[in-house]
């Protein structure tokens, strides 16, 4: 089922455009999987045990580890929430399966050099696995859309902050079936 639209007010992460797939690779599809039974399994049966012992103590408005313990509890269902309806929601994806190398697609890995001469590589992910700081970028992001369905050599129109530029594709390799490496 597509998603349409926001999810509810404690929504957790970024949000989808309305009527796009939750793509997702393997990976990031068994990080957020994971996160979620970590919360569940661990975090939060021990978090309950805590508010629990603290309620046993009396007084409850004034006893700091009861009104953490609660305050933590709302958090972890809150992404308990969020983690289930994004996962419940996700389309994996493998890249390692593009057969058409060639192109921009969910997965690559592009690298390219803007109108400064300056090359750069990104990583276009799925909107709930994306980290810039591993130069992973979104699907939904203005440079994924930029490169998208564009080939090895294209020369790209991009509006930055700073005006205009053009970035042109000099290299596209996604993760080959074997090893799960570019």
């Amino acid at each position: 089922m597509p998603y349409d639209g926001p999810m509810d007010d404690d929504e957790e992460g970024p949000r989808l455009p309305p009527g796009t797939p939750n793509y997702m690779t393997p990976a990031g599809h068994a990080r957020l999987r994971a996160e979620q039974q970590q919360l569940a399994r661990v975090e939060r049966p021990a978090v309950v045990e805590i508010v629990s012992w603290a309620a046993g103590n009396g007084d409850r408005s004034e006893n700091g580890d009861y009104l953490y313990g609660k305050k933590r509890l709302r958090e972890i269902d809150r992404r308990l929430r969020f983690l289930g309806k994004r996962l419940e929601i996700a389309e994996v994806v493998d890249p390692s399966a593009q057969t058409n190398r060639q192109q921009v697609f969910f997965g690559a890995t592009v690298t390219y050099v803007n109108g400064r001469d300056e090359e750069r590589t990104i990583t276009i992910l799925g909107i709930d696995e994306a980290d810039i700081t591993r130069g992973e970028v979104s699907l939904h992001s203005p440079i994924a859309l930029a490169l998208l369905r564009k080939r090895l050599g294209d020369a790209v129109p991009m509006r930055t902050p700073a005006g205009m530029d053009e970035l042109e594709i000099v290299a596209i390799t996604y993760p080959s079936v074997a090893d799960g490496t570019g």
